[in-house]
């Protein structure tokens, strides 16, 4: 166990962290950015270092992705600190997902836009199944989930349902704690596949997953089109939903939402880096903004060949059920990519772009 009292590193974590980049460096399989970005010099300069607040060190790092091998990027960040202590790691990473976002770069100040700017992706309802629009959300006097412990949790939980029993109009709902949770209520929220389950071998590997399912729970509004995770991945994610393509009702909730609820707590917030969270690759703007799409004739030469044009948008393939999943039946998920750099209007502006290209496209090759 780490000594946090003391400013030195544990051997042991030392001596993980060296098995740990041979272990990488020699799997012919690994394409990582963990792998490409922790050279010898990274690792030389960093493996005894530790987060102030937490103690954090380069092994909460890199932990999941040294026993995950096949992940895409490797890394999260056990705290806020971490971002700036192990900067010689975060910062080509982040460069590299976030489409060139440098060290000297600095993300612009949050502007959410006019969502009236927006319209119907799909008008025709034809290719378009659903929209979706997500922020992530760190609550400032919080650490982030390894170093979350079970008091922080419950303090966390409270603080927030709270919060989101306050909500009115169309944003007004139901909080359910999963701590508890009837048979019922969990069946329904299944259902409507809004329950999220323990994390996967990825967040379990980086410590993501302790003391499940206390202080974890899902809100949503009555009519189902606004949804917040509390306790998952991040503390809170703030989702705006609904059929169809009409971006302009999904992102006008989702910027209602955030405003409302930005009223009532404080967030982590970095002057360069944006708004803060557990991974890297979502920082800045944190916003995701994805749709449901049947493209057929794009996606004849299945993900991979939907994704080389996709690439050319900036966006983001994945199967029907999200990361590290097959599409079912046709349907892709598809978001875009950056977050960094660019304002949480220009984000989805580039989704909603994107995807009107790729129909357009589709459309030709009928």
């Amino acid at each position: 166990m780490l000594n946090r009292a003391s400013n030195e590193v544990d051997p042991a974590v030392i001596a993980y962290l060296e098995d740990g980049f041979q272990k990488l460096q020699s799997d012919p399989n690994c394409k990582s950015l963990l792998k490409k970005h922790l050279t010898a010099e990274v690792l030389q300069k960093l493996k005894g270092l530790k987060t102030a607040t937490f103690g954090s060190t380069l092994k909460d790092v890199i932990q999941s992705g040294v026993e995950n091998p096949d992940s895409g990027v490797g890394v999260y960040a056990p705290d806020a600190e971490a971002y700036t202590v192990f900067a010689d790691l975060f910062d080509p990473i982040i460069e590299e997902y976030h489409g060139g976002f440098k060290r000297t770069d600095r993300h612009p100040p949050c502007t959410l836009g006019d969502p009236n700017q927006f319209g119907d992706v799909d008008p025709e309802g034809k290719y378009v199944v659903s929209t979706r629009i997500r922020c992530g959300r760190s609550v400032k006097q919080f650490p982030f989930n390894p170093n979350m412990t079970e008091e922080h949790y419950k303090q966390l939980e409270e603080l927030v349902s709270g919060t989101l029993k306050d909500m009115s109009g169309e944003l007004k709902g139901t909080y359910y704690p999963l701590t508890g949770m009837t048979k019922e209520v969990q069946q329904q929220l299944i259902d409507d596949h809004f329950l999220f389950k323990e994390g996967d071998r990825f967040l379990q590997k980086a410590n993501a997953c302790r003391y499940w399912p206390t202080g974890r729970g899902i809100y949503h509004n009555d009519s189902k089109t606004f949804l917040v995770w509390v306790g998952e991945e991040d503390h809170m994610r703030i989702i705006s939903m609904q059929k169809g393509g009409c971006i302009r009702e999904v992102y006008g909730r989702l910027v209602n939402a955030v405003n409302e609820i930005e009223k009532r707590m404080a967030f982590s917030h970095d002057e360069r880096l944006g708004f803060l969270t557990f991974c890297p690759t979502n920082l800045g703007t944190t916003i995701r903004a994805s749709v449901h799409i049947k493209l057929p004739k794009l996606a004849a030469g299945g993900q991979e060949a939907l994704q080389r044009v996709a690439d050319r948008f900036q966006l983001q393939v994945r199967g029907s059920a999200g990361e590290h999943s097959e599409a079912v039946g046709g349907l892709y998920d598809i978001s875009n990519k950056e977050r960094m750099g660019l304002t949480e209007f220009d984000a989805v502006s580039k989704m909603n772009h994107g995807i009107a290209e790729l129909i357009k496209i589709e459309k030709e090759l009928e």
